[in-house]
């Protein structure tokens, strides 16, 4: 009887194999050398792995994921969870029996017939030594000076673990499926601007638009890793642009890894030899339905509960033969790029359109295809394209969206503006049912063709007569018109407008790229109730509460009064600025309203209101220390990517407790930034005279200085100090010795008398004041200098404060006030300093000595005091009669704002 094949096979292989491999043996620890030779079947009893790294945390192996019989990897493993970290031959799988060859020359994956499967590069600088598997689980070729030749690190697959790079204009990319390494459609790609996941080339993730991340500069990206620390993304001389906060301890072990669901997911151990994971791990996207086949194709994902449900859209029902996917209702059959190029296809194709609730998640990320196009022209777009399977049409913003070779599932979004349209074809079944009823609709026509026609010519008729009607209405109403402008005296000349360029009806039909919603002024009022709840007003208008039409959400309307005469054009796009930053801690621009010389702006809307409520209202309880650090660092955060996180660099300029919003669970966002840009040159040398925000300048407002983004970490500074003892700076003098503050337009409530007996108990003669209310920014210098920093603390939080915590974040208020903008610290620096990754400097004391003339020449005299504040029409000149006070008597200046 003759043996069974298989084992004949194996005695082929096993004879042909050279004398190293018959002796393979145990798995080799860190090294082999050339002339070795594995296969799953030689190491079958460890499950294929044939070399260790010397701490046992990683094995070379040959592996089969999922125990199928017909693709065989040589593949890098975590040992203590059997994960495949890199593989070699993920798209040329082998089988059982292939073998891994190590010469001179490289190595290499080859079938049992001898065809090299995969191989490392062909031509290495110098002939191979050996073999080595790192303890960091970097594999690498290297020459008799161990010098490295190659490694894996350099050739990642889907998966980065400490200490490796992936570098810019490289990617990772996840495999097809738990049993196939081969790469899939999904694809995490380093580029200079950002870190994207793609699928089909269409990206569907940003970091810079993950809330969880951070961007500290405004440069290129040179290389992303992850370690302990976080997810970074660093620039060419090794400084942080984006990071992920990962907080892990010392010794813990995090693994980044690319699923083949598309999902990125960053797997944190306890330790290198652990299988337990820490949980809590980082996964982007962070909902499911921002996946793009987290439903079958079509499909509409909707969240639920800690998961998601799939469901067709309108117009369109389940497939009887693929389970969860969707077709068309009307029994016609989604377009393909096959059926289109079909030599024998003559059908025409036509769309269904999909509801306004169903988005598609390339139009959050991507470019639009075209902009600037009309409905008509986009359908031409797609119809014209075989490889077009959708588009998406967004009417405000006219962006066209082609969505080309496949289509992903949707999801619901209440917020979405573009309208999406499925391209499909009528089948050859529907095309003989159309031609078997021509008969009947030739029998038909006979009988229907004169009723329609008699028809029709009653409507011409009723039409003319309706048209000559409102005709002869218009000339009567003209001529009324006309005569009632002669009679007032304020008829309009055609060829000569008021002044204002906003008066043009023409206009109004400005469309600017990427242009937020556009909202009438009447669905404005509707939306604020003919705007009855008045919530907030500041230098640039009042603020009224709304809710946007459907119930999608709360929202703030900014009726803007502060505005200079500019032509829409370019009030869009400022506006179009503005919209399109989109950071956690920066307000979201909802849409907006140009119509006529009204300006209006539509807010998301804060609940909680702006800080000065929380933290010097009467009513509701006193910010915790911890909330009034988190809310600095959220603001800073903001700032910080004003500064170096847009396109262009935008100054605030009017950095204070106003504009510092608060909601429920702890959110922070800055409001009010850009709209300096909409000033005209006439109001904007008036800028802080109307915005009444005087003990928030920085001193190069008061001089022919430009200013730059470090004005803004000066105010940041004056914020902060309030934020530690939870009042204003400085009051007003008033002529009945009474103290107001200026800013907020209310009284400071009466203070815990905890405050006077701190400041009294201090040495300094510094402290005197003829208003009994001492300038802060003083005191908190002085009281620094004595080291005392508990008595700068807010007394209605009753010492629950740590000295070193109120230490720190007194340095870090001081540094932002030194006088020359050059010393003090940009606002990525000040949020390292918040978060604690870096300790504060020293405070410069010869930089921040302008704060006693502030504080012993308070209070100023009334007169300028009025011209400073904003009560007057004009920049007022400031002067003090104070000891070694100088005369400042340059006027505000007309500055560049710049973005």
């Amino acid at each position: 009887m003759s043996p069974p094949r298989s084992l004949a096979m194996l005695g082929l292989v096993l004879i042909l194999l050279p004398a190293r491999a018959a002796d393979a043996g145990p798995v080799a620890t860190e090294l082999v050398r050339p002339g070795y030779v594995a296969s799953y079947i030689l190491y079958v009893d460890t499950g294929g792995a044939f070399l260790e790294s010397r701490n046992g945390a990683f094995r070379a192996a040959v592996v089969n994921p999922g125990k199928q019989q017909d693709r065989f990897y040589l593949a890098v493993l975590h040992a203590p969870t059997a994960t495949p970290v890199w593989s070699g031959n993920r798209d040329a799988p082998t089988t059982s029996s292939g073998l891994v060859n190590l010469t001179a020359q490289g190595l290499a994956v080859s079938d049992p017939n001898g065809t090299v499967l995969w191989s490392t590069p062909p031509r290495l600088p110098s002939p191979v030594a050996a073999l080595r598997l790192q303890d960091s689980g970097n594999l690498q070729l290297l020459d008799a000076g161990n010098a490295t030749l190659w490694q894996s690190f350099d050739d990642a697959t889907d998966t980065l673990l400490p200490g490796q790079l992936l570098r810019a204009g490289a990617y990772l990319s996840a495999a097809r499926s738990a049993d196939d390494l081969a790469q899939g459609d999904y694809r995490l790609g380093a580029t200079a601007a950002d870190v994207v996941l793609t699928w089909q080339g269409s990206t569907y993730w940003r970091l810079s638009n993950d809330v969880r991340s951070y961007k500290d500069r405004n440069v290129a990206v040179a290389s992303v890793s992850v370690n302990a620390s976080g997810l970074l993304a660093v620039a060419a001389d090794g400084t942080l642009v984006f990071r992920v906060d990962l907080a892990l301890p010392a010794a813990a072990f995090p693994v980044l890894k690319l699923g083949y669901d598309g999902q990125l997911r960053v797997t944190r151990y306890p330790l290198l030899n652990s299988s337990a994971s820490l949980g809590g791990d980082f996964v982007a996207p962070a909902v499911d339905c921002d996946l793009p086949l987290q439903c079958p194709p079509l499909g509409l994902c909707s969240p639920a509960g800690n998961g998601s449900t799939c469901t067709c859209p309108p117009l369109f029902t389940a497939s009887a033969t693929t389970p969860g996917s969707c077709k068309p209702g009307d029994g016609s059959a989604l377009a393909s790029p096959a059926s289109c190029q079909s030599s024998n296809s003559t059908a025409s194709a036509s769309y269904l359109a999909l509801n306004s609730q169903a988005a598609y998640f390339a139009t959050k990320f991507d470019p639009p295809t075209k902009i600037g196009v009309d409905h008509n022209a986009c359908r031409g777009l797609c119809s014209a394209s075989c490889a077009c399977l959708a588009y998406f049409f967004d009417n405000s913003t006219l962006r066209c969206y082609l969505v080309q070779e496949k289509l992903g599932s949707l999801y619901f979004s209440s917020s979405g503006s573009a309208l999406g349209f499925i391209k499909t074809v009528h089948s050859a079944q529907n095309g003989s049912r159309s031609h078997s009823n021509s008969s009947l609709a030739k029998r038909t026509v006979p009988i229907v063709l004169p009723s329609v026609a008699a028809f029709l010519l009653v409507a011409v008729i009723a039409c003319y007569v309706c048209w000559r009607m409102s005709k002869n209405g218009k000339k009567k109403k003209a001529r009324s018109t006309n005569m009632k402008h002669m009679f007032t005296g304020r008829r309009k000349s055609p060829s000569r407008d008021t002044g204002n360029v906003d008066e043009d009806d023409d206009d109004d039909n400005v469309v600017v790229p990427g242009m937020p919603t556009r909202f009438t002024y009447n669905e404005i009022a509707a939306m604020t109730a003919n705007f009855d709840t008045k919530i907030g007003s500041g230098g640039f208008g009042s603020v009224y509460k709304g809710e946007l039409p459907g119930g999608e959400g709360l929202v703030a309307v900014k009726k803007l009064e502060a505005v200079g005469v500019q032509a829409k054009r370019e009030f869009c796009t400022e506006i179009t600025v503005i919209a399109n930053i989109r950071h956690i801690n920066l307000v979201r621009l909802r849409g907006f309203c140009a119509e006529g010389s009204r300006r209006l702006l539509v807010y998301e809307y804060m609940n909680r209101g702006s800080l000065d409520r929380s933290l010097f209202g009467r009513t509701g309880p006193v910010l915790e220390w911890g909330e009034r650090m988190e809310v600095a660092l959220g603001a800073a955060r903001g700032l910080a990517y004003l500064h170096t996180g847009c396109d262009h660099k935008i100054v605030h300029c009017d950095v204070k407790p106003e504009n510092i919003l608060l909601a429920d669970g702890g959110q922070v966002k800055i409001a009010d930034f850009g709209l300096a840009k909409l000033l005209s040159p006439e109001q904007s040398a008036l800028f802080t005279t109307m915005r009444g925000t005087r003990g928030y300048l920085a001193p190069e407002w008061l001089g022919s200085a430009a200013i730059s983004d470090r004005a803004d970490v000066y105010s940041f500074g004056m914020v902060l100090l309030e934020l530690i003892h939870g009042r204003k700076n400085r009051g007003e003098q008033t002529n009945n010795n009474v103290v107001a503050f200026v800013g907020s337009g209310d009284q400071l409530p009466d203070l815990p008398s905890a405050w006077s007996s701190a400041t009294a108990a201090a040495s300094s003669p510094s402290f005197a004041s003829g208003s009994g209310e001492e300038y802060f920014p003083m005191v908190a210098m002085e009281l620094h200098e004595l080291g005392r920093y508990l008595d700068l603390v807010d007394p209605r939080l009753e010492g629950r404060v740590d000295e070193t915590d109120a230490a720190r974040a007194v340095r870090i208020a001081l540094c932002c006030l030194h006088e020359d903008p050059a010393q003090r610290p940009n606002m990525a620096a000040v949020v390292r300093m918040l978060e604690g990754s870096v300790p504060p400097p020293e405070p410069r004391a010869e930089a921040l000595g302008f704060l006693r003339l502030y504080g012993r020449g308070y209070p100023v005299p009334n007169t300028s005091v009025t011209a400073m504040a904003g009560t007057s029409g004009s920049a007022g000149t400031l002067s003090s009669t104070a000891g070694g006070v100088s005369h400042l008597t340059d006027s505000l200046q007309s500055v560049s704002l710049p973005r």
